[in-house]
């Protein structure tokens, strides 16, 4: 598998992540074993979680299976800035509590360091300067070797960008949605991580599932839109525009002799800007099939149509 630059920085990233998003609820450890396994063997190396995956059991489930790897061969990267409540999920980017739940994530996941560390959401009621802080702290301690933003909007980045000290690393990454089905980083977000030299990692890169092709006729009774907490993760893909996207994907897959998950995989993983696409691959079977596509090169004219088609 490729290695790549996280844009200008010296953090290399392989060009496909390992999402682990349902590990430790609908991924169990036998299963997320032998993700990780496949992954490694593949030559992927970048590794991707967050404190509030399934409320710090996917951290606790990943943290058990390093422990039998060589940690050197992971690139590790997690978030902070999502906390629970006693009234639900909340944002909560203070500086307090993104270096609190770093230390919790670095116990969770038994080592000293993260390679990679985000901040998982634009939190409006804290300060910029405060936040920012946290990351200079991290990275200046040795809690994490880069630092960057996930889900955050365009201004933020510059923002982030000119107010982190040079010698911290800067603003390293950029964790972002981005799909054939969710083009809008494209705008803003996209050019300005290019611009400040941020590296972009694409999650949910085959629109939350629907590009793969399986929703095309029915809702599969073992796929996220059929669960309970992943229903409403994928219903917005579910429309009409979105399935004249499917189907143009399928065609090319047709034409192309692969599958439409394929063919979405390499449209975003080769996008110019984009380090990593990251995939959250439910099972080991799932995960198999993304790691098939890891050499497709998408034709210019086929990468052209499904621009056209996709446009937003």
């Amino acid at each position: 598998m490729e290695l790549r630059r996280a844009g200008r920085s010296g953090l290399l990233v392989s060009s496909l992540g390992l999402g682990t998003m349902t590990w430790g609820r609908d991924t169990d450890e036998h299963e997320a074993a032998e993700q990780l396994s496949l992954f490694l063997d593949a030559g992927g190396t970048l590794v991707d979680t967050a404190a509030s995956y399934g409320d710090g059991a996917a951290e606790a489930l990943l943290g058990s299976l390093l422990a039998e790897v060589d940690r050197r061969d992971v690139v590790l990267c997690s978030k902070a800035g999502v906390r629970r409540t006693s009234s639900g999920h909340r944002l909560d980017a203070s500086r307090a509590t993104l270096l609190d739940t770093l230390d919790e994530s670095l116990a969770a996941l038994g080592t000293d360091h993260l390679d990679l560390w985000l901040v998982q959401s634009h939190d409006p009621e804290v300060p910029p300067e405060e936040t920012l802080s946290a990351l200079r702290h991290a990275v200046a301690t040795g809690r994490t070797r880069y630092a960057g933003l996930s889900n955050h909007p365009a201004w933020y980045l510059g923002y982030a960008a000119a107010n982190l000290d040079a010698d911290a690393t800067g603003l390293t990454a950029v964790e972002v949605e981005y799909s054939l089905l969710e083009r809008s980083i494209e705008h803003e977000v996209l050019p300005g991580a290019q611009a400040l030299g941020a590296g972009v990692l694409a999650w949910s890169p085959l629109g939350r599932g629907v590009l793969t092709g399986k929703y095309r006729s029915t809702v599969p009774a073992d796929s996220r839109a059929a669960s309970p907490h992943l229903r409403g993760f994928v219903e917005p893909y579910l429309t009409d525009r979105s399935r004249g996207v499917v189907e143009a994907v399928a065609t090319a897959a047709d034409g192309l002799g692969r599958t439409p998950l394929e063919v979405a995989l390499a449209w975003v993983r080769d996008a110019p800007g984009v380090s990593s696409a990251i995939v959250g691959a439910r099972t080991a079977t799932q995960l198999r099939g993304v790691l098939a596509g890891s050499d497709l090169e998408l034709p210019g004219a086929i990468r052209r149509a499904l621009d056209d088609v996709s446009a937003e």
